[in-house]
């Protein structure tokens, strides 16, 4: 069971103000979900355990530059927290005059002692993953599950959150109460999913994962080409979920995929941000450790499947891309194969445009058109910016040099992150200038 890491706290005497509410940040970014999780648990509604974990923090900000940071930080914001707790219990109780309630909230009383004593022997235990599984529950909108799970778990702010999605603050800001409104409104409970709704509750929380790190790994709008850190965080909350629930080999699917994703961050981008595409990067930039994390990964979840999903899928194929040495020494004909029963499984389009593209390395570029233009014929993709320029790609491998650059552009005025659309942009340009030449 994974731990919460123990933060470096330095002599509040020899801090300034200004370094405390720095060390104030660091705890919290590590201790927040752990809070809320066991907050939430008491009172059985995320957002009024976000609230008083919320108070602990503003508590610590105003009394640690004054008393010192103390030396367990984490027990400190959450005997805090429990203490706002009680307040609301007990000031509920007057309010109420009802016996029954009373009865009810000696018993929440008793079981939060129970539950912060038990910290020391479960540091994180059953607690987060309830958490993770209300904030990523299928009864909200991918985008409010994004924000409630980089709010609750990753402890970013509504500010952070925004700038991450290129969004307004108060358009995060609605989507989270909107979103812990809705789960109190329908009364989800603050547990974990019976066995038999397991697989799918957990599709729902590896999917919302995934779609935070490929928001981070190539942004859908915006200047900037990649966004790491959020990639970072779908990492970190991926890899809680991956310890809390070790028998599910998707789980350890979706780490490896991303760990060995991620292992290429720093060679997908060049000095201006420019992106650099998989067949040109420079793979000695690639992070070797993360992908020896990722490989393992991969091992640990094929061992546990009986039949691979897509996640074990996803990172089979990313694991042929690491072991190859060069771009000539990958095995295309295994990736296709693996593309394949990916389709197969999901019966997804942009499944099969990526086939394509190995098709297309593996057995020549004509093969690889054919799907495309199958694809094309279809109209499924017809608004997605990847499919004119797969198309361009293996019309240019071909010598149709004109037609390239025509999807090309095509592609550039479908985009909507500039970084990519100025690659795209330069491609069809050279194109242009081939087509003339000939």
């Amino acid at each position: 069971m994974p731990c919460a890491l123990p933060v470096p706290v330095v002599s509040s005497a020899a801090m300034t103000a200004a370094e405390i509410h720095g060390q104030v940040a660091a705890v919290w970014r590590i201790e927040a979900a752990r809070l809320i999780a066991a907050l939430a648990r008491m009172v059985r509604d995320v957002g009024l355990a976000e609230e008083f974990a919320q108070d602990a923090l503003v508590a610590a900000l105003e009394r640690w530059p004054q008393e010192g940071v103390p030396d367990n930080p984490g027990a400190w914001l959450m005997t805090t927290g429990k203490n706002r707790v009680l307040d609301h219990l007990r000031r509920r109780r007057m309010l109420q005059h009802k016996h029954e309630m009373l009865g009810r909230d000696l018993e929440q009383e008793q079981q939060f002692d129970a539950a912060v004593e038990s910290q020391a022997t479960d540091p994180i235990g059953d607690d987060l993953l309830r958490l993770i599984f209300v904030a990523c529950h299928p009864l909200l909108s991918q985008e409010a599950r994004a924000a409630l799970t980089l709010r609750l778990l990753g402890g970013l702010t509504t500010a952070e959150i925004a700038r991450a999605f290129l969004t307004t603050e108060s358009t995060i800001a609605q989507r989270i109460v909107r979103a812990k409104r809705t789960l109190t409104e329908a009364a989800v409970p603050f547990e974990i999913p019976r066995r038999e709704e397991l697989p799918a509750r957990l599709s729902s929380v590896l999917q919302v994962i995934y779609l935070i790190f490929n928001e981070g790994y190539a942004a859908t709008s915006g200047e900037r080409w990649m966004r790491p850190a959020l990639c970072e965080e779908a990492l970190r909350i991926g890899r809680i979920v991956a310890e809390l629930v070790p028998q599910e080999p998707e789980a350890h699917g979706l780490i490896a995929l991303m760990e060995i994703q991620a292992s290429r961050l720093r060679a997908r981008a060049g000095p201006q941000g420019e992106p650099v595409l998989l067949l040109n990067q420079d793979r000695a930039a690639w992070d070797r450790l993360l992908i020896q994390r990722g490989l393992a990964a991969l091992a640990r979840g094929e061992a546990l499947a009986s039949t691979r999903g897509p996640y074990l899928l996803q990172a089979a194929i990313a694991a042929c891309h690491a072991r190859a040495p060069t771009v000539e020494g990958t095995d295309w004909s295994g990736i296709a194969a693996h593309y394949a029963e990916l389709c197969r499984l999901t019966a997804s389009p942009v499944v099969e445009l990526n086939r394509a593209v190995a098709v297309g390395m593996a057995d020549g570029p004509a093969a690889g058109l054919a799907i495309a233009d199958r694809l094309a014929a279809g109209g499924a993709l017809s608004s997605y910016h990847l499919l004119p320029s797969v198309r361009a790609d293996l019309l240019e491998k071909l010598g149709r040099h004109q037609e390239a650059a025509a999807e090309f552009e095509r592609a550039a005025t479908m985009t909507h992150n500039a970084q990519e659309r100025a690659l795209l942009e330069s491609r069809a340009a050279i194109c242009a200038d081939q087509a003339r030449a000939h």
